[in-house]
């Protein structure tokens, strides 16, 4: 009979572990969707950089530049009133310069919408009365038609570089920025990219894909970049999950610095494929470089 019973509160005690754990799954599970899929998507945050470059020119010490990229205006929980925020923090900011590494259309992506990069420029153009805006196209901009989202930001003002260099004076600081095609889909070509980079002024590049971070010259102090979205989803021990990227996380996100070359990965603004955010919060980027 002792042993009924013992066998008996074994079991009741294990069926109540099951219902305990089968709760704290479900309310796990409903947390991760509600955060994942409505709340962080919905969220802008500014975050700042010291970025210390070796051989960066003293005048040019504490340039202030604004980072963004992967805007995908019309992804869920991130239509042009979204863009309106972005545009208006960027405005406020006390940068020198705002930088846009590519991705301001969406190819697709679920319960999204598209939105034309004609209004996607639209929304942008306020930015244009505060600061300069220097870009380079992404993937999605080249599927949706990139000569119509080059023309788009171009009528508004912003510096469009793919495969181009341009000098730059902000203060003191003379530099080159020069623009590298996309790696998936906009022809990349170093070469002509830094072609017109005729001096020792310090050199910024701008792409749109990290993985042409090892085909870099050195002439290139800094490297900034996006199309990742730093994984869009992080979780605790498994780390970031979603990273279109050959070297899987290396170049997923931040300050890189290997083999003395330097690389700024933007997690971005918005999503794509799958409208989902977790612990990767949308960002605009606040750079400040020093030697």
């Amino acid at each position: 009979m002792t042993r009924r019973l013992d066998s008996a509160h074994r079991d009741l005690r294990r069926r109540r572990l099951i219902k305990r754990l089968a709760w704290l799954v479900t309310i796990a599970t409903f947390v991760f969707l509600a955060w994942g899929f409505v709340w962080e998507p919905g969220r802008l945050i500014q975050r700042d950089y010291a970025i210390a470059l070796p051989h960066w020119p003293a005048q040019c010490d504490g340039l202030r530049a604004d980072v963004v990229a992967d805007i995908h205006t019309g992804s869920p929980r991130n239509g042009v009133d979204k863009l309106d925020r972005v545009v208006s923090q960027l405005s406020a900011s006390d940068s020198d310069v705002v930088i846009m590494a590519g991705d301001y259309v969406i190819l697709k992506v679920f319960l999204g919408k598209y939105v034309t990069p004609e209004v996607v420029a639209a929304h942008l153009k306020p930015l244009l009365a505060h600061k300069r805006v220097y870009a380079v196209l992404g993937n999605h901009d080249w599927w949706k038609n990139g000569a119509r989202v080059r023309r788009a930001l171009e009528s508004i003002g912003v510096v469009v570089l793919e495969n181009q260099a341009t000098e730059i004076s902000l203060g003191q600081c003379r530099l080159w920025l020069v623009g590298v095609g996309d790696l998936w889909e906009g022809h990349p070509d170093i070469p002509r990219a830094f072609a017109a980079v005729n001096d020792d002024a310090p050199v910024i590049a701008i792409t749109h894909n990290p993985d042409i971070f090892p085909q870099m010259p050195a002439r290139a102090s800094l490297l900034i970049a996006g199309h990742t979205h730093g994984g869009q989803v992080n979780l605790p021990v498994l780390g970031r999950l979603i990273v279109p990227s050959h070297f899987g996380d290396r170049y997923a996100i931040g300050h890189i610095h290997e083999n003395d070359r330097d690389l700024f990965v933007s997690p971005g603004i918005g999503t794509s494929i799958i409208p989902l955010r977790f612990r990767v919060p949308p960002e605009i980027s606040m750079l400040t470089v020093g030697p």
